[in-house]
């Protein structure tokens, strides 16, 4: 069993999990994406950062958004140790419905073309490409993705 809980991106769970995911990037991409992410901007108003733990309280994943305008939020920080199924999935879907309770309508977010688990993952949950935005303008290497948050 999964449970998500809110937490600070400065806990030393979140801590670890950030480690963990900016390793992983860094094998993946050559960049572990620690220049794009401040834990600053997922502890402010209309902001969350989450924690994904298994049946044993331990920390298995890790995720947020933080606000781009007053109805656009972007992801950061998706991650899942892959100890548990099912848990990248459930992370997006409590961060969605809770950006939806915020009062968002749409969710950005941005990962590395040659990420192709997290490419498909997105593709899989509804997101759809989108022009790069913000910092990732010009960069070839990103790819953007967008989803409309309904109800």
């Amino acid at each position: 069993m999964i449970t998500i809980e809110k937490s600070s991106p400065t806990s030393t769970d979140s801590q670890a999990l950030i480690d963990q995911l900016s390793s992983e990037l860094a094998a993946i991409t050559g960049d572990s994406g620690k220049s794009h992410f401040d834990p600053q901007d997922v502890s402010g108003a209309r902001a969350m950062w989450v924690i994904a733990k298994d049946e044993n309280n331990q920390p298995i994943g890790c995720g947020a958004f933080r606000p781009l305008t007053e109805t656009t939020a972007e992801l950061k920080r998706m991650f899942s140790d892959r100890s548990c199924p099912g848990t990248g999935a459930a992370l997006l879907a409590w961060l969605e419905e809770a950006a939806r309770g915020m009062g968002y309508r749409e969710l950005w977010l941005e990962t590395r073309k040659i990420n192709a688990r997290a490419v498909q993952f997105y593709l899989k949950h509804g997101y759809v490409q989108r022009e790069n935005y913000g910092p990732y303008i010009g960069r070839d290497e990103a790819i953007c993705f967008a989803k409309r948050l309904t109800g």
